[in-house]
């Protein structure tokens, strides 16, 4: 193999001492098909070898011929079979994967092995959205590598990676995609069918969803989700009329707390007790200030026909279980919720962290205090 790579490298430089474009061209197709024919067989020392010989090629083909079509269909040639190959050199790879031409980097960035996260994040926040798009669609993606795609914010990328099962998405990453699902049911659809989307982010999502997409959900819903998607279209369809859905004044309920807590007495206790009366406009004012949360983030989770959002916060205030349950009793004017909601909440107030749950509180907070849409109408 000396020889042989004595030999290469003569070849090589020849060629571009030659100037030639064609000559370069057909040099690197050579060099590859010689790589590939053996590559399961090199070592670390040949495979070198080859990825410096076909990187100072392909450098030399990209300054001086890369507008022929020829030069583009060759180093598209080079790509598509160097993309599958585990030994592939490291540093070609990365170049091929970076060029301009997303014809030239679409195969490396949907299969090659040889790119490292890093790698992937580079081209995540510097290229096109059609490399993005490749990217989006390799068999197995880390969290970091998602989040970098997602904060491109293209909606094309978005729905790529949620319909790409291999593809690990952060409750941040989540949160990206809920926010343009809002005016893509498409895309709330996919989102909601996957299998790690956090539940109290699914349940932000059924309850922001039109009646349509709430449809489509239960079509695609799979087993495991089923029952919670459809137990909330139920919920919709019956029409559950609740006192609290009807316009309130929170002015007299901001006094009563702000007083609570000028004396020091706004603590646990008191939200509990105010729960247990009903006092509704009391609790969501309490609940917030506990929570570290405003008004009009709360208020809308007190408005929701599911309990699970309403934990959220609870959790960041540090409730216990019983002025949990006590808070989402309140949202009723009458009667309780059933035995078997109530369990389910439990169980998930349970599961939930507080690191989890501030993390959202968090993001909601932020989202609240965003400029209301056109034809937006608070409660």
């Amino acid at each position: 193999m000396l020889n042989d790579g004595q030999a290469i490298v003569d070849e090589v430089e020849a060629a571009i001492r030659a100037g030639s474009a064609d000559k370069c061209l057909a040099t690197a197709r050579r060099v590859t098909s010689l790589f590939l024919a053996s590559a399961g067989k090199f070592n670390s020392e040949q495979i070198e070898l080859f990825d410096n010989v076909l990187e100072r090629l392909v450098k030399t083909i990209e300054l001086r011929a890369l507008a022929d079509i020829s030069a583009r269909m060759a180093l598209t040639d080079i790509s598509e079979q160097l993309a599958p190959v585990a030994q592939a050199p490291p540093a070609i790879i990365r170049r091929l994967a970076s060029n301009d031409e997303i014809r030239i980097a679409r195969p490396i960035l949907q299969e090659s092995s040889r790119l490292s996260a890093d790698d992937l994040v580079e081209i995540a926040q510097t290229k096109s959205e059609q490399h993005l798009l490749a990217v989006a669609g390799r068999w197995w993606l880390k969290e970091v590598v998602t989040d970098a795609l997602l904060a491109r914010r293209f909606a094309s990328v978005s729905h790529r990676l949620v319909s790409n099962p291999g593809a690990k998405v952060s409750p941040g990453g989540f949160a990206v995609i809920l926010a343009q699902a809002e005016h893509d049911p498409v895309l709330a659809v996919q989102t909601g069918i996957r299998a790690d989307l956090p539940s109290e982010l699914r349940l932000q999502l059924l309850h922001d969803a039109t009646e349509e997409v709430r449809a489509r959900l239960l079509e695609r819903a799979p087993a495991h989700l089923f029952e919670e998607i459809r137990n909330a279209i139920a919920a919709v369809a019956a029409g559950v009329e609740r006192d609290m859905a009807r316009v309130r004044d929170f002015a007299a309920a901001r006094r009563h707390i702000a007083k609570l807590k000028d004396a020091g007495d706004l603590n646990e206790a008191a939200l509990l007790g105010l729960a247990r009366q009903r006092m509704y406009e009391e609790t969501i004012v309490a609940l917030a200030d506990l929570a570290h949360a405003s008004i009009e983030v709360i208020r809308p989770l007190m408005q929701s026909l599911r309990s699970e959002g309403l934990l959220v916060p609870c959790r960041v205030a540090g409730l216990s279980w019983e002025t949990t349950a006590a808070v989402m009793e309140c949202r009723y004017s009458t009667g309780s919720m059933g035995p078997v909601e109530l369990a389910n909440a439990r169980s998930q107030f349970t599961r939930l962290t507080h690191a989890n749950a501030d993390r959202l509180l968090r993001f909601w907070q932020v989202r609240a205090s965003q400029p209301a849409k056109p034809g937006h109408r608070s409660r």
